[in-house]
């Protein structure tokens, strides 16, 4: 093979190393669990595997394509979880997703796509932040997960008093149990985010045994 093409390929290989920094560095800024060696490693990985299946002649392109994608759905998946009734990690697991599909890009030779997708992953995850942190002010509801000791008879008509005594508005999602208790899920939603006064109420009713949002 003509040493220009070793060259050509490090110059691959080197930009997906560049791409991978670039993203990384806004997760490990974030101490998110994906950080700056996984992103590099994951782009840099994608675009030799594309590399390599441009110069296997026994095997077609697009398998190895086609299982890169589902190796980096494992490793997305990876860093996904649930914390309380919330699921975090998403984020994250989409950058490892489109990550791959830069370092694949890079392998293709295909540096315009790459540039201009690498500078929209960049503006989502700086500049539009502020955007996102006032989409999230307007949204005022907040789910509840409230176990009760036994079936928590009284605390139910108590709460649901509360709420509409002080204006706030609710709805119970679902009543579980679990072991000997009582699980309800509500959706409660303040006018002014001030779930203050809730989170008092629950934790001085005598029948709440623990509560998480």
């Amino acid at each position: 093979m003509d040493i220009s093409v070793y060259l050509e390929e490090a110059a691959q290989v080197s930009v997906a190393f560049i791409i991978g920094a670039v993203i990384g560095l806004e997760r490990e800024f974030r101490s998110k669990p994906a950080g700056f060696r996984t992103m590099i490693l994951i782009c840099v990985g994608s675009c030799l595997y594309t590399i390599l299946s441009k110069e296997a002649s026994s095997m077609s392109p697009d398998r190895i394509a086609s299982n890169i994608v589902t190796g980096i759905g494992f490793i997305g998946a990876g860093v996904i979880f649930k914390e309380g009734v919330s699921v975090n990690g998403l984020t994250t697991a989409a950058l490892i997703w489109i990550t791959a599909a830069l370092g694949m890009a890079v392998g293709y030779h295909n540096y315009p796509i790459a540039i201009v997708v690498t500078s929209m992953v960049v503006v989502a995850l700086f500049v539009l932040e502020p955007v996102q942190r006032f989409i999230n002010n307007l949204h005022r509801v907040k789910d509840y997960r409230i176990k009760t000791l036994e079936t928590g008879a009284a605390f139910k008509a108590e709460l649901e008093f509360f709420l509409k005594t002080n204006g706030i508005s609710y709805r119970c999602m679902k009543v579980v149990k679990e072991n000997n208790d009582a699980v309800y899920l509500y959706r409660i939603g303040s006018p002014d985010r001030d779930y203050d006064a809730v989170n008092n109420f629950l934790l001085g009713h005598t029948e709440v045994k623990s509560f998480e949002f």
